[in-house]
């Protein structure tokens, strides 16, 4: 097993259940999980300046550009140089893809491919804590107390765009816009597709993929 640095990357649209994947590659790799979405309410509640750059698009409820969430995550990943990691949320767009090009090699690339009917049960069925990022689903891992955080006991809240009407065009944007970034992993032999309706019956597979790559610091598959 090769003792180099793993870099990995995973790709899906909301409600794809990334975040479960990451968690559990996360736990039984033992790579650190790098979320974009992590790192920018990091930095605006820092008030670092390019979480106050990025700040001024949210607000104005725009999508925070490619310079801005490309130097984010460079500074993270300059960071952790010595460690082995799993982006989640970046690269979003190809700019973004051949930025982290130039700083390093991905080992492995995962993309979610999850029917559009599931993905828009799963948005209908979600609910989050902004200040934390915390995301709840009515379904299978529904907080303690409906409509409540379990940590910190502030009320839940349904996104606007995770309301029916706005997922399918969140879908099609990111159909859009993740096409290229699969296209140019494709090319370099990276990508690895998993599709399917359950995460459960996804993970084994992702599962063996990093097996084969890296170590499992857990002897079985942990859940």
């Amino acid at each position: 097993m090769a003792s180099k640095l793993l870099r990995a990357v995973i790709l899906g649209p909301p409600g794809s259940g990334k975040g479960t994947v990451c968690q559990r590659i996360a736990q039984n790799f033992g790579l650190q999980h790098l979320s974009s979405g992590h790192f920018l309410r990091e930095n605006i509640k820092a008030n670092t300046e390019v979480g106050d750059m990025a700040k001024q698009y949210i607000e104005k409820g725009l999508l925070v550009p490619d310079h801005v969430i490309t130097r984010l995550m460079l500074l993270e990943l300059e960071n952790r140089r010595g460690e082995h990691w799993l982006l989640d949320g970046f690269p979003r767009t190809l700019v973004q893809a051949e930025a982290l090009d130039r700083i390093c090699d991905l080992d492995l690339v995962i993309t979610l491919n999850i029917p559009f009917e599931t993905l828009k049960d799963r948005l209908s069925r979600r609910w989050i804590h902004p200040p934390s990022g915390r995301v709840y689903n009515l379904d299978f891992n529904p907080p303690h107390v409906h409509g409540i955080d379990d940590v910190t006991g502030e009320p839940l809240v349904q996104q606007e765009d995770d309301k029916p009407e706005a997922v399918a065009a969140r879908l099609r944007q990111y159909k859009d816009v993740a096409k290229p970034v699969i296209e140019l992993y494709k090319s370099r032999g990276v990508l690895h597709q998993f599709s399917g309706t359950e995460t459960n019956k996804i993970w084994p597979y992702v599962y063996t993929l990093f097996s084969n790559k890296i170590t499992p610091v857990q002897s079985k598959e942990a859940y």
